[in-house]
């Protein structure tokens, strides 16, 4: 697997993981984190690996897509 298709995926399961803590775990109570926060900082990282893996994908040439 290339390293553009790895940020691809892994940005896309990030963000789609740190959407599902966002929308569905803001009653759930832990002491030390707030799992509605992590979400938020997971969908970020999420959406930094796609922007990554996406200009890679317009850097690269035709023939190594």
């Amino acid at each position: 697997m290339s390293g553009t298709t790895k940020n691809l995926l892994e940005g896309a399961a990030t963000l789609v993981t740190g959407l599902v803590l966002w929308l569905f775990a803001g009653d759930v109570e832990l002491p030390f984190v707030t799992l509605t926060k992590v979400g938020v900082v997971m969908m970020c990282v999420g959406g930094a690996l796609l922007l990554t893996g996406l200009f890679q994908v317009a850097r690269s040439p035709r023939g190594k897509r």
